[in-house]
């Protein structure tokens, strides 16, 4: 697929400094940095990434950024863009996202414990373990909490450890669930907008068959 660009709005990769905003100390600072040099590219990402998503899923993907509005003292350690087939929001869906911490890049598929058909998802997912196990590449990600920037690895998970973290999404009402890729700050590939947008198609379509569970 070729990656179009508006002039106006490209995506020219990401810098240190944009990690370097995790490492801000107080709420409005943080806020301030991050409104100034991380939301326009989850901006440009959204405009670039939706339309490669669009055209993967069949549906018309909607790009939010990540507000962290609730927020009155302490500062998010951690900031994304999301994709997801509503306007009105994502958290309630199956949805993917690009985001970042100070130490990495993530672009992972996400299903949180805000979305209904999460219980339905872990069935299916449960019942095709096996395909899952085979499609889904060994140094990919998996995490149960978004809050934590660190996950398991899953080359190194047992099926009987991947169909607890399962499980867990079946039964468990607080829980959630991500797949995908880490790229380590300082990777050459961030700093390349081209380079990093085919990457993260790349990983879209080795997590679609999650989103297509869902």
């Amino acid at each position: 697929m070729t990656i179009v660009h508006s002039p106006a709005n490209r995506f020219a990769g990401f810098r240190d400094s944009d990690f370097e905003v995790f490492e801000i100390e107080g709420l409005e600072a943080r806020m301030e940095a991050l409104i100034d040099r991380v939301r326009p590219k989850f901006h440009a990402l959204g405009e670039t990434a939706s339309a490669s998503l669009a055209a993967l899923t069949g549906e018309e993907m909607f790009v939010h950024v990540a507000k962290h509005a609730r927020r009155t003292v302490n500062p998010p350690n951690d900031s994304w863009v999301a994709f997801a087939n509503n306007k009105r929001g994502y958290k309630a869906y199956p949805h993917f996202q690009i985001g970042l911490w100070s130490t990495h890049v993530f672009v992972q598929f996400a299903i949180i414990y805000e979305c209904p058909g999460k219980e339905r998802f872990a069935e299916r997912a449960l019942t095709e373990l096996g395909s899952l196990r085979k499609s889904i590449p060994d140094d990919f990600v998996w995490s149960k909490d978004h809050m934590v920037p660190t996950g398991l690895k899953h080359g190194e998970l047992s099926d009987e450890e991947l169909a607890d973290l399962l499980n867990r999404l079946k039964t468990v009402k607080a829980s959630e669930l991500t797949c995908g890729i880490h790229i380590r700050r300082g990777d050459p590939i961030l700093a390349d907008g081209e380079a990093f947008l085919r990457l993260a198609e790349q990983t879209f379509r080795t997590l679609l068959p999650l989103y297509r569970m869902a």
